[in-house]
C-alpha cells in the first residue's frame, strides 16, 4: 500500500470510529473548512491531503500526524539521543509541542519523499 493509500484508509478509519460511532463526510469537511467531495475524495486516494490538512485531521482526531502513515520500527539512533537528554527535564506543555512539531517535520518530510521524482523516463500519457 503506497503512503496516498495508507493516509486514505486512515481518514475513513479515523472518522468512521469517532467517537464510538463516527461521522459523517459533511461533518468532517464542516469542521475541516473544506467541502465533503474533498473529504470524500481524500478518503478514496483521489486527492492527497495538504501537510496542512494532516495536521488539522490529527488534531481534530486528538491523534500524532504520524497515524496516517505506515509504523516503522527503528532503533533509537544516536543522532535522537542528544535529543532525548535535552528534552528530559521539559515541562509537560513544552515536551507535547515539541513531540508535535517533531512528528510534524516527520510527516512533512514522508510526504515530500513520496513526490520526488523517480529516475527514468516519464510515462507518456
Amino acid at each position: 500500500m503506497n503512503i496516498v493509500n495508507n493516509v486514505a484508509s486512515k481518514i475513513l478509519e479515523l472518522r468512521t470510529n469517532y467517537g464510538g460511532r463516527g461521522i459523517s463526510q459533511e461533518e468532517l469537511a464542516k469542521a475541516m473548512g473544506k467541502s465533503t467531495n474533498t473529504v470524500s475524495r481524500w478518503e478514496t486516494a483521489t486527492y492527497k491531503p495538504s501537510i496542512q490538512d494532516l495536521e488539522k485531521l490529527a488534531r481534530f482526531f486528538r491523534v500524532s500526524i504520524l497515524e496516517f502513515f505506515p509504523s516503522e520500527t527503528k532503533q533509537t539512533s544516536d543522532r535522537i539521543m542528544p535529543l532525548l537528554r535535552a528534552a528530559e527535564d521539559l515541562k509537560d506543555d513544552d515536551l507535547k509541542a515539541l513531540q508535535e512539531y517533531a512528528e510534524f517535520r516527520k510527516a512533512r518530510y514522508i510526504l515530500d519523499a513520496q513526490d520526488k521524482p523517480r529516475p527514468g523516463r516519464k510515462r507518456k500519457g
